[in-house]
């Protein structure tokens, strides 16, 4: 399994970084694709999921106070934490789920199922290398959304908390 993961990767890896995919595939096609599918798997299984390590977020808005859900890659930092992107496939503007956690840092995630209390914590201006260091060891050129933006991309660390 993991070589045909890997295969697709290598396959599917440059398209993300087309202007087609930031612009229509990406923000306009695979959202509405992933909740499809997550409500038919009652949220075991994402689109997403199938290529890299995937979760949804769920925070609370940061104008709204309402309940808000987002899929999301996120890459293992070894220590049992989730580390997520701000990528917003290359936009200008910051996806909202950032500025909730901003907001909200208390969280949670659910992953293959199985739903976590996290807390969000923004990564360091000092350890940002290491860790799209760590990101592109699981996607190469993901850092390139960062660049494309002409923003600095929010990178978050999820840690698992009890409750």
């Amino acid at each position: 399994m993991t070589r045909a993961v890997d295969v697709v990767r290598i396959l599917v890896s440059p398209l993300t970084r087309t202007r087609l995919f930031r612009r229509v595939l990406g923000p306009l096609l695979l959202p509405p694709v992933e909740r499809f599918v997550s409500w038919l798997s009652r949220g075991r299984v994402q689109v997403s999921g199938l290529l890299v390590p995937s979760l949804v977020l769920h925070t609370v808005g940061a104008k709204s106070g309402e309940p808000r859900d987002a899929p999301l890659m996120y890459c293992p930092d070894g220590r049992g934490r989730a580390i997520v992107a701000g990528t917003n496939f290359a936009g200008q503007r910051h996806p909202a789920w950032t500025a909730n956690l901003l907001a909200h840092p208390d969280a949670a995630i659910t992953v293959r199922g199985k739903r976590m209390a996290v807390r969000a914590s923004p990564v360091p201006d000092d350890e940002r290398d290491a860790v799209w260091a760590r990101i592109e060891q699981q996607w190469p050129g993901y850092r390139n959304y960062e660049r494309e933006s002409g923003r600095t991309v929010r990178l978050f660390i999820l840690q698992p908390v009890r409750l």
